[in-house]
């Protein structure tokens, strides 16, 4: 939730912050299960596909009859499994961490920006994913520690913010020092280490190549770790209706770019409104009655927008106009 924080007033109040009225989302914001705010699940099955479900019940019992899906990270793969369910009621998606990944036959005639691409998540899978492991194979015997030293919980989750951020040597440069501390203290006290952490147990392997047939529009940060070129994505997304490679930003997109981050989305669900993709087909725009995108998920409903840490919407009052980001879980764990 923190790392949504400077991009609510913005989506929801526009021209409060210099911009349109007529883009106004509203935000429906939750945590993923087991982080910040929410309850730690008392048992297995809490995974992606599950998360999923459960956002798109919250959407419908608080009335959101249209809404957007918006997602890195975590909430990039909650957003992703949204888009396959396709419930009627989501207009589309937007990642700003999409699951694609290069097949063998996209390895022939690579371009410059593919390669670096390759090399970043080479680097990754080699020297950077020890965290995922750990918490993929043996969640609680980590989470004892973590939740015994608050050194080591802050230090688990600062380093990824030096690792992660569009930085100049130092997380500092990108993110302010209270900013991180306040996002390290929702997982300190409410203790969530371990719970956080058996997210990676229930479903790490579902990070892997998905296929969207809903409306895609795809942000791409030139220092998050997984950069997948248009060409790969068109394999997967049938319907792309907004591709940006921006030249800022990192892994958190919305915590260290938040005026590119809302100006990507009014762009992206923009061209979801009905007469952008064409009559009948689903589509959601800041103003848009029941409209809402959405982590960390972001679902922006136009009308209704809800970012989820790693499950973000944003999005407006039931029966109401208006766009919603839903972030889910787009934290380090």
């Amino acid at each position: 939730m923190v790392e949504f924080l400077d991009v609510i007033g913005p989506l929801t109040d526009p021209a409060a912050h210099g911009g349109d009225a007529t883009d106004a989302f509203h935000l429906v914001i939750p945590s993923l299960p087991g982080f910040g705010f929410s309850d730690k699940p008392s048992g297995i099955g809490w995974g992606v596909e599950r998360i999923a479900a459960a956002w798109i019940t919250l959407m419908k019992r608080l009335g959101y009859r249209r809404y957007f899906a918006q997602g890195g990270d975590w909430g990039a793969a909650v957003s992703t499994a949204i888009g396959m369910i396709a419930p009627p009621e989501c207009a589309g998606v937007h990642l700003n961490m999409p699951l694609v990944y290069p097949g063998r036959e996209d390895y022939a005639q690579l371009t410059e920006a593919e390669q670096a691409s390759l090399a970043s998540m080479k680097f990754y899978r080699d020297s950077d994913s020890g965290y995922a492991k750990q918490q993929q194979t043996r969640p609680q015997t980590l989470g004892y520690g973590l939740t015994d030293s608050p050194a080591g919980q802050a230090a688990w989750i600062y380093e990824k913010f030096y690792a992660w951020t569009d930085n100049r040597g130092e997380p500092e440069s990108a993110l302010s020092r209270d900013a991180m501390l306040d996002n390290i203290m929702l997982y300190w006290l409410p203790g969530t280490a371990a719970s956080s952490a058996r997210l990676y147990w229930e479903s790490l392997a579902f990070f892997k190549t998905q296929k969207l047939s809903l409306p895609v529009g795809v942000t791409i940060y030139p220092k998050e770790f997984s950069r997948p070129s248009r060409r790969w994505a068109e394999q997967h997304f049938a319907h792309i209706v907004h591709w940006s490679e921006v030249d800022r930003g990192g892994h958190f997109a919305a915590f260290e770019q938040p005026e590119l981050f809302v100006t990507e989305l009014r762009d992206c669900f923009r061209k979801m409104q009905p007469d952008s993709l064409g009559g009948g087909q689903r589509s959601c725009h800041p103003g848009a009655e029941g409209c809402h995108p959405a982590p960390g998920n972001c679902h922006p409903v136009p009308g209704n927008c809800h970012p989820a840490p790693e499950n973000c919407h944003p999005g407006l009052d039931p029966g109401s106009s208006a766009t919603h980001p839903l972030d889910c879980g787009s934290r380090p764990q």
